[in-house]
């Protein structure tokens, strides 16, 4: 499901107002070069008709696991949390049809996604495991290649936290930025002012704030993507809701 409605009187403001989150107990990028860019690790090489993917791994009750594309190896050991660089995926001569397999590491089986993902070539895609184990399914998105004025970054939401409700995302004493947020929903990028913001989660519709982000920095020229993660009420030894914030571009 894809979202991204935000009316242009509010527009302005948000512009002005829009911050980002952090991720709590944050989890960097792994194997990540200076420009977040990868290097094709498991796909092999790169093309000008190719496709790049980061995979994101949001299942919060899923062990870590391995991702296979067209029966090769392409990631490793991608826990809860942790986000692959964008990798190279060249082009298919068989068409732009890829299959993705996801199994716990170092296992065949059992195979807990089994998906054909269309990745169209010159694009951006990320793909997201997201939801409990038992349902766990693959989100795909295509990334956004923003112009990147001077002076202003790019932000969108996706809500990740499969129990959690429908929820806003608000500037703390300012105005909801994405409202009514539902699971599985992913809003669209908002071109924001550079700078440091606090944010809020809010039970959409309410002001019961249900995670605060304080003090988060925005960087010039970066676009960003902002997951709901964790779970509203977590079991043994599973996360608690938080937020991870990705660098893109």
């Amino acid at each position: 499901m894809r979202k991204g409605t935000i009316t242009a009187a509010m527009g302005i403001t948000l512009m002005v107002l829009l911050g980002s989150m952090i991720m709590v107990g944050q989890v960097e990028g792994r194997g990540m070069d200076k420009e977040n860019n990868g290097g094709g690790r498991g796909f092999g090489g790169s093309s000008w008709a190719s496709a790049r993917v980061r995979a994101v791994h949001l299942s919060p009750d899923a062990p870590a696991v391995d991702i296979w594309v067209n029966g090769n190896l392409a990631v490793s050991n991608l826990a809860f949390g942790e986000y692959t660089p964008y990798l190279t995926v060249p082009f298919n001569k068989g068409g732009s049809s890829y299959n993705i397999q996801v199994v716990p590491t170092g296992q065949t089986s059992p195979i807990v996604i089994n998906a054909d993902v269309v990745l169209k070539p010159v694009r951006d895609y990320t793909i997201v495991a997201v939801g409990k184990l038992s349902e766990i399914e693959p989100l795909v998105i295509e990334d956004l290649r923003p112009v990147r004025p001077i002076f202003r970054s790019w932000v969108r939401f996706v809500h990740a936290s499969p129990d959690a409700p429908a929820v806003d995302i608000a500037v703390k004493d300012g105005p909801v930025l994405f409202p009514d947020v539902s699971f599985g929903d992913v809003e669209r990028y908002l071109s924001v002012k550079a700078g440091t913001y606090d944010l809020e989660v809010r039970l959409a519709g309410t002001e019961t704030v249900v995670l605060s982000v304080d003090d988060v920095s925005l960087m010039k020229r970066t676009s960003y993507t902002v997951f709901a993660t964790g779970l509203v009420s977590p079991g043994t030894g599973e996360p608690s809701l938080g937020a991870l914030l990705v660098k893109d571009r």
